[in-house]
C-alpha cells in the first residue's frame, strides 16, 4: 500500500518564510526612520564658518583678559519664573559704562539661545527681560558695550543666582 501524500499549504500560510522576512523587514522599516530623524532635526552643533570661529578664540581670550585686569565680577539673579534678570556688575570704575547685553547660549540647540539687552537700574545694577529658557544647563555670557570685556560661565535652570568670573580665576 502506498503512502497518500498530504495536501500542501501555500508558501504564504507557512510560519517560516514570514520568520525569515520579519528581520530584513524591520531593518528596512528603522532604516526609514532614522533617514527621516536625520532629515528633519537641526544639526546645531555643526557651524559652517568654524575657521572664522576658531580664529575669534583669540579675541575671546583677550576680552576676558580684559575683564580679569578690570576686576570683573557679576552676580546675575534670576526672577522665580526665569522671565526676568538683574545683574550686579562689580569692578573697576568705567567699566560699566554703556551698553551690557548678556546671551544665554544652550548647549546643543542654537535655536534656543537668547540675547539680553540689559538696561542701566537703580544702584549699579542692569536689567532684563528674557523669555523663561528650557530647563537645564545654559552658559551665560556677560559683554560690554563694543565687546570690550567678556565674562563666561555655566548656569543650571534649577538655581536662582549665578556669579561669573573672568576664564581662569574661579
Amino acid at each position: 500500500m502506498r503512502a497518500v501524500p498530504s495536501p500542501s499549504r501555500p508558501w504564504y500560510r507557512e510560519p517560516w518564510p514570514w520568520l525569515l522576512m520579519a528581520a530584513p523587514a524591520a531593518a528596512v522599516a528603522l532604516g526609514v526612520v532614522m533617514v527621516v530623524l536625520g532629515l528633519r532635526s537641526e544639526d546645531g552643533l555643526v557651524v559652517d564658518d568654524y575657521y572664522k570661529r576658531g580664529l575669534a578664540i583669540n579675541q575671546v581670550l583677550g576680552r576676558g583678559a580684559r575683564a580679569a585686569a578690570l576686576g570683573l565680577e557679576a552676580a546675575i539673579e534670576f526672577s522665580a519664573g526665569r522671565d526676568r534678570v538683574r545683574v550686579a556688575l562689580a569692578g573697576r570704575a568705567g567699566a560699566n559704562d554703556g551698553a551690557t547685553m548678556l546671551r544665554l547660549v544652550h548647549p546643543t540647540r542654537s535655536g534656543q539661545d537668547q540675547i539680553v539687552v540689559l538696561a542701566r537700574g537703580a544702584g549699579g545694577t542692569f536689567e532684563g527681560v528674557l523669555r523663561p529658557p528650557a530647563a537645564g544647563a545654559w552658559h551665560l555670557v556677560l559683554e560690554g558695550e563694543g565687546g570690550g570685556w567678556r565674562l563666561a560661565g555655566d548656569w543650571r535652570t534649577a538655581e536662582d543666582r549665578v556669579v561669573l568670573r573672568p576664564a581662569g580665576h574661579d
